[in-house]
């Protein structure tokens, strides 16, 4: 007995409908990373430099659904070298910044390559830039942030701790109480310190600052006086002495928008996504001639 011609229209339309499904979010992705391009070629255009992109976000398998949280690593600090040599010694660059941090290695190849740059350097801090991160926006030349914006702190994580606090525990109890293993951390914690703070010092001083402030800088970053995620505002650097402005161009914002978080997670914040302005002031009103005329 042969389908009805109903029946095979629906199964035609079930199958259209199936394989769109399928493609559409490769087509959404297609046009979102074209976007991408676009307005990284536009915001060149403007400034006349080159335009480096690190963004992270916490993203999701599709499977499963589990946090995949997404940090500096090997793999960005080769593209970013990777661009910088694409780049003439006489253009600027303008990498923009919001990330979590990550590798060690991975941003210090990052911002040592940013501080070699013969031409400026402008790192762009929309929302946040974190350990890794403020090691790479402290190589620029000039930090232009959000006014909510911040860094962080750069004190070096041995396993799950604070290299500071394990060497606070070493040297508060009797050797005799303290396990090998802990020894063993506080002797790589002590090392670790020391190499974060040559290496904050070293950026600091190949971008102009002198070898005191640097010296006052990097210990103050990176020898534990905060905890790692402590949020550092833009007028707390300019207390610091950094070189910081907070007037992030519009641009920047439009190219954040275009990094969504993925859409299997739902977020708890709504509004309305148009710009308000506001409305003017009602202006008083002037009397009818005529009455104008009579009140006289």
């Amino acid at each position: 007995m042969e389908p009805s011609p109903v029946s095979a229209l629906l199964s035609q339309l079930f199958w259209i409908v199936f394989i769109f499904l399928a493609i559409m979010p490769m087509i959404r992705q297609r046009l979102l990373e074209s976007a991408r391009l676009s307005l990284i070629r536009q915001i060149e255009k403007k400034r006349g430099s080159r335009v480096i992109v690190i963004i992270h976000r916490q993203e999701s398998l599709a499977l499963f659904g589990i946090p995949l949280f997404r940090f500096i690593s090997i793999e960005d600090s080769e593209e970013v070298l990777r661009a910088i040599r694409m780049t003439p010694p006489d253009m600027p660059i303008d990498i923009v910044l919001h990330t979590p941090g990550g590798l060690v290695l991975a941003s210090q190849q990052i911002a040592c390559a940013l501080c070699d740059h013969k031409a400026k350097v402008t790192a762009f801090v929309p929302h946040y830039a974190m350990s890794g991160g403020t090691l790479i926006a402290l190589a620029a030349d000039e930090i232009v942030m959000d006014r909510h914006a911040v860094l962080g702190p750069v004190d070096p994580q041995v396993g799950q701790y604070p290299a500071a606090s394990i060497l606070k525990v070493v040297e508060q109890k009797p050797l005799s109480e303290v396990d090998d293993q802990t020894l063993i951390l506080a002797d790589v914690s002590r090392k670790a310190l020391q190499q974060a703070f040559a290496l904050v010092k070293e950026v600091l001083m190949s971008n102009g600052m002198d070898e005191a402030r640097a010296s006052a800088l990097a210990d103050q970053l990176t020898q534990g006086y905060y905890t790692h995620d402590y949020p550092i505002s833009a007028s707390m650097l300019q207390a610091m002495g950094v070189n910081v402005r907070t007037d992030l161009p519009h641009e920047i914002h439009q190219l954040m928008a275009l990094y969504p978080q993925p859409a299997q997670r739902s977020s708890g914040v709504e509004y309305v996504p148009v710009p308000y302005h506001p409305e003017a002031p009602p202006q008083p009103q002037r009397a009818p001639a005529a009455r104008r005329r009579s009140a006289t």
